[in-house]
């Protein structure tokens, strides 16, 4: 099991959000480089970044502080990186500056066209990010409702040949109330490719509810507001998902 820690970005500092509202953000560090070189000593195997501004503007906002990320944990660990990546140039200039995996969020629904090209011509690097409330995918920061299922969704862009899935439930993002299991088992049964679970993480016993579905094909969960406010020891968390997989 895969234990990412986030780290979201925000004119240029690491910030936490809650249920995507950009007016609501907690600073963490003013330095991203220093962050990721954090985790990395803490045992993480990957990191997750999101360019926030990125996100809202349609075109990437933190470029030098996403270049501090990837120098800091060198090729150490891959990075996978979300926040407004609209275009194959956009893709191309990340992963040429060291980014392992892109993540396409509202372009995978906006523009299918793009998604289908950007998998094409990427193959192995691109992940879709799926967010969603009751089951019905959100778009533009989370703050559209589409009446698009998220399974029916994930089943297109599994064709497309897209490396996995991240689906987020934004009801429970940066809430602490706990991974949205039923739901995410749910699609990871629908779909051949890994999915990455988030939203809500809050405490070890998450962890272990996670571990028990990991067959299913929820590979890994997002770790943030929990691994940064304590109530999620990262180290301890990571241990005891490595535990469980030996037994």
């Amino acid at each position: 099991m895969l234990i990412i820690p986030a780290i979201d970005l925000k004119g240029g500092q690491c910030v936490r959000l809650k249920q995507g509202l950009m007016d609501d953000a907690t600073v963490f560090s003013n330095s991203p480089g220093e962050q990721a070189r954090h985790w990395l000593e803490q045992g993480a195997r990957r990191l997750h970044v999101v360019d926030l501004d990125g996100a809202f503007a349609g075109k990437p906002k933190n470029e030098s502080a996403i270049r501090e990320i990837v120098k800091a944990v060198g090729d150490d660990i891959p990075v996978q990186l979300g926040g407004g990546i609209r275009d194959l140039d956009t893709i191309e200039r990340c992963l040429d500056g060291g980014i392992s995996y892109v993540i396409i969020g509202t372009a995978a629904v906006k523009n299918p066209g793009f998604l289908h090209d950007a998998c094409g011509a990427f193959p192995g690097h691109i992940i879709v990010g799926l967010d969603a409330k009751d089951g019905k995918v959100a778009v533009d920061g989370w703050s559209k409702l589409t009446g698009h299922d998220v399974i029916d969704l994930a089943r297109k862009y599994e064709d497309y040949g897209v490396e996995g899935i991240i689906y987020t439930d934004i009801g429970r993002d940066g809430m602490l109330s706990g991974i949205n299991i039923e739901a995410t088992v749910k699609l990871a049964q629908a779909l051949r490719i890994p999915v990455i679970a988030s939203g809500g993480l809050s405490d070890i016993e998450d962890i272990r509810k996670l571990c028990a579905v990991e067959a299913e094909g929820v590979v890994g969960t997002i770790a943030g507001r929990a691994i940064y406010d304590g109530s999620l020891d990262f180290a301890a968390a990571q241990a005891e998902a490595e535990r469980i997989g030996q037994n």
